[in-house]
């Protein structure tokens, strides 16, 4: 650690550290005064990367979380001010951004600090603003003259360019910038950090790559079995380069799974012991496991629950068991923060937020956090936490996404979770990332991370989760229609390719392949060493080897051929059996003589006739039971009813069976079509006739030449690999033009040497930055949106943007009006792109959603929060007030790009900027991001 204050005469400093410390201050002065104004000692990591961006380099820092990285962003915002320049500071999301907006406002003052989100300006012409990273995006390609004047870009939470679908803006903010601004990358641990550097070396130049795997909090692994809390780990012999795991949490853990009914313990023969049966395992209960934490003195805590509805229900458990964590002094500054929190918040909407049960548990020290809590309640609980007035909060994984929320203890109550399409087992990085919320840097001296045990949970698999550091960061960096025309127009396609050849997405494809090229190149040398071992001539030894192949599908086409064929007429004979016709089941348990009692017909289905044999078995038959044609031997009379369930019945049709004088037919070799073929024959004489069909070591050499083959096709194979990765973006990017081409987005020119301009239309595709851009692009192209109300429009520009959760099932309902002629225009719209773009394989658009058409529509109309969220579960939709807030923002957000893009003066210009003002209203305007 290093502290600026310790002078050459401290006696904990050695004289040679003393004037060490002395250079640093001579050459870092920056570095020197900000680390002065620190209240704590900087660590070696932070150290060295404020001195690479005071010394002139770009920064890529990775170190866990909680560990302090942002001091080297800070670092920058300080470097910045001081040389009179601007910094941006990016964040992935809008409450980070906030969060870090409030933060240097307290630091450095209101007048120096700006915030764009998208919904939310302020000061944007400060000297530092943060921002989320979409907004410098759209910034770089709207060619912002505020650019000109930037000297340093922070890129927190770097590592979510690996997001697939916000990810890509990451990668075009870094390819886009100017080459005076130093990027300074702040990311979790990652285990390929190097790589990345290595990307950032190259495309931005001079970078120094910091990485601390050290935790400044020692983070302890606890498992949670019934109400026991036991340590995962016992620590390390001497000599062991391993941890051991805990001999008496394994102990606990079979005791309480044979209880439950599991297998049990292998006696001294091998056998396992009968379990004893217990009652049905019930975890304990939250109040419980809560005051258990409380008792260990491990609160604050966060309870990981992947499941919105799981953390709701925690937290109301809690409340019902009667648990008070705060004191009546707590209680009142939990009540003073509410109040000045949810200020903005209309008084009639309380009720239907839940507002007051929401304050309640917040008065006993008790929230949950997910992403379908109001902004609001959100941020208030996150303040709370801070502040230590709320001990427990109940969380969705969201909350890892960097927000500044650090507990004493961190629980998982289990290691699965729903990922959209799929329950899937936790990931070792996202375990890493859950539990490195666990213990406060300056107040706690270790953290502590639990996982409570149910039936299932295996204490070694959650070892290995918190043993192993492997969390790679893979580029999900993509070609768009909105990034397509851009680059046009800013570079010209030729240089366009060229950049996108320098995305860390292409940086990574072409790494994967360099194991993938030498493994070519082995399999070459070695098809060249089985040539050498022929001793005949070995393109004749190949072409026998591609006769015998020929051969060999041949006889496997017809015998399928035959099969089938026989199949159908053997089907078509069991169509013409009738009750008592005599047949002859030629094989298996029940060959021999048997006669029909029910032809079996079906008008869908082949036939299965039910039949009883000499033996008295009754059962159906099927066309698989016959290897040829079926054809009756003879005819006995049935009883008009057969009863089959009847001894007596089966006994008598058998006795008249073997009273018929009926005799089972020879055996009669049918005749292959193999041998009627004349294709195969035609195959087979050439063979013969072919020069190595007597040459004397003939196999011998037709093993190495089917070797040859193997490895040739595998080779093939590998090849074809390295060619769709290789030039596999700018390829992409090829395909996208030429769809914006056909559409009328681009537009070719014959002497242009870089291939297309952008049209009229191309240049309001430009400014639609959406996930749907083509599409609202063409709407607008088409007039789909030309006559409709501010309420209508907010309706169907929702459906552009809305994603309805893969987990809940509701009914999507259209306003009546326009809104249903609009819909099915876009609809159409959407699958001629669709088609297009399998045409030119790309992946296709998202299809629209209309599951908030009618919630954003009565919203826009005027009602109520309550009357909105009420007809959206009447109608079978899960419709969280933080729901209806995030999407409607989005819509706002859309409808604003559409209003500038179209300008006030056209129709659906102005109708965007009325249904923008009709629909920021009440909670959709109230403070939170």
């Amino acid at each position: 650690m290093w502290n600026p204050d310790q002078v050459a005469n401290s006696p904990s400093q050695s004289p040679a550290e003393a004037y060490a410390s002395s250079q640093r201050r001579g050459k870092y002065p920056q570095l020197t005064r900000f680390a002065a104004e620190a209240s704590f000692e900087f660590d070696d990591f932070q150290v060295r990367g404020c001195e690479a961006l005071e010394g002139g380099h770009g920064v890529l820092v990775c170190a866990p979380t909680g560990a302090g990285k942002t001091v080297v962003g800070e670092f920058a915002v300080h470097l910045a001010l001081a040389e009179g320049r601007k910094c941006f500071y990016t964040t992935p999301i809008k409450a980070l951004s906030n969060q870090k907006f409030t933060d240097l406002v307290g630091r450095y003052g209101a007048d120096k600090v700006g915030l764009l989100t998208g919904d939310t300006s302020i000061n944007g012409g400060a000297q530092v603003v943060v921002m989320t990273t979409e907004v410098l995006r759209n910034m770089l390609y709207a060619g912002s003259s505020t650019v000109d004047e930037l000297a340093y870009v922070v890129m927190d939470e770097v590592h979510y360019l690996a997001d697939r679908f916000r990810g890509p803006v990451w990668e075009e903010v870094i390819l886009h910038l100017p080459e005076h601004v130093k990027v300074v990358g702040l990311s979790a641990t990652v285990s390929n950090a190097e790589e990345f550097g290595e990307w950032l070396v190259e495309v931005r130049g001079d970078t120094t790559v910091v990485v601390d795997e050290h935790r400044p909090v020692p983070l302890w692994q606890h498992m949670l079995v019934g109400n026991q809390l036991l340590d995962l780990f016992a620590g390390q012999e001497h000599g062991e380069t391993e941890l051991r795991m805990n001999p008496t949490l394994l102990r606990k853990v079979e005791e309480n799974h044979r209880y439950q009914g599991g297998p049990g313990l292998r006696g001294p023969r091998g056998r396992r012991n009968p379990p004893p049966r217990g009652p049905r395992f019930r975890p304990p209960q939250r109040a419980d496991m809560v005051e258990r934490l409380d008792r260990a003195g491990l609160l604050p805590a966060i309870d990981f629950i992947f499941s919105r509805a799981g953390c709701d229900a925690a937290v109301g458990q809690v409340v019902r068991s009667g648990l008070r964590l705060n004191g009546p002094d707590e209680v009142e500054q939990v009540r003073r923060i509410v109040a000045e929190r949810t200020a903005g918040l209309p008084e009639g909407d309380l009720e239907v937020l839940g507002y007051w049960e929401w304050r309640d548990a917040l008065e006993r020290g008790v929230a949950a956090h997910h992403a379908g809590l109001l902004p609001a309640f959100k941020e208030t609980v996150e303040q709370l936490f801070l502040l230590g007035l709320v001990k427990v909060v109940f969380a969705t994984e969201t909350l890892a996404l960097g927000i500044n929320m650090p507990a004493r203890t961190v629980v998982l109550e289990r290691l699965v979770k729903y990922n959209g399409e799929a329950h899937v087992d936790l990931t070792p990085g996202e375990y890493t990332q859950l539990t490195g919320r666990a213990g406060r840097r300056g107040i706690d001296v270790e953290g502590h991370a639990v996982v409570a045990w149910q039936p299932g949970v295996d204490p070694k698999q959650v070892a290995g989760l918190a043993s192993t550091r492997t969390y790679p960061l893979r580029s999900s960096f993509r070609p768009g229609y909105n990034m397509a025309v851009n680059l046009v127009a800013q570079l010209g396609a030729d240089e366009a390719r060229d950049l996108l050849e320098l995305s860390f997405a292409q940086f990574q494809a072409d790494r994967s392949v360099v194991g993938t090229a030498r493994r070519i190149d082995r399999n070459r040398e070695a098809l060249a060493g089985y040539k050498k071992a022929t001793t005949g001539d070995f393109d004749e030894l190949l072409e026998y080897v591609e006769l015998r192949a020929k051969i060999s599908a041949r006889e496997k086409t017809l015998s399928r051929q035959n099969t089938s064929s026989r199949r159908a007429e053997t089907a078509a004979s069991l169509e013409k059996l009738r009750k008592g016709d005599v047949i002859a089941v030629p094989a298996g348990r029940r060959s021999g003589l048997a006669v029909v009692v029910d032809p079996g017909l079906d008008p869908i289905r082949e036939p299965r006739p039910v039949v009883v044999t000499e033996d008295r078995w009754s059962g159906p038959l099927s066309a698989s039971d016959f290897s040829s044609p079926v054809e009756p031997l003879g005819h006995i009379r049935l009883p008009k009813h057969v009863e089959l369930r009847s001894p007596k019945s089966r006994r008598d049709i058998a006795s008249s069976l073997r009273n018929a004088g009926i005799s089972l037919p020879g055996r009669e070799k049918r005749r292959s079509g193999a041998n009627e073929d004349g294709e195969l024959a035609a195959l087979r004489r050439a063979l013969r006739a072919h020069p190595c069909h007597g040459l004397a070591e003939r196999e011998a050499n037709l093993r190495w030449v089917e070797r040859y083959q193997r490895l040739s096709a595998e080779t093939e194979q590998l090849e074809r690999k390295v060619a769709a990765t290789t030039h596999s973006l700018a390829r992409a990017f090829d395909r996208i033009r030429a769809l914006l081409t056909e559409r009328g987005y681009l537009t070719p020119v014959k002497k242009a040497a870089d291939g297309e301009h952008v049209t009229e239309d191309g240049k309001r595709l430009m400014r639609l930055y959406s996930e749907s851009d083509l599409l609202a692009a063409e709407c607008i192209r088409h007039g789909v949106w030309e006559g409709l109300k501010p309420p209508e429009l907010a309706a169907v520009v929702s459906t552009l943007v809305f994603e309805a959760r893969r987990d809940i099932a509701g009914e999507a309902r259209l306003p009546q009006g326009a809104v249903p002629e609009a819909w099915d225009e876009m609809m159409r719209l959407w699958a001629d792109i669709a088609d297009d773009e399998r045409r030119h394989k790309l992946e296709r658009t998202r299809e629209p959603d209309a599951g908030f058409a009618w919630p954003v529509y009565r919203w826009a109309r005027g009602e109520s929060l309550e009357k909105v969220l009420t007809a959206a579960e009447a109608n079978g939709q899960e419709l969280s007030a933080g729901d209806f807030v995030r999407w409607s923002r989005q819509v706002i957000d859309l409808l604003d790009q559409i209003k500038e893009v179209l300008g006030k003066s056209d129709p659906i210009g102005a109708a965007a900027a009325d249904a923008v003002r009709a629909l920021r209203r009440g909670v959709v305007a109230a403070g939170g991001a």
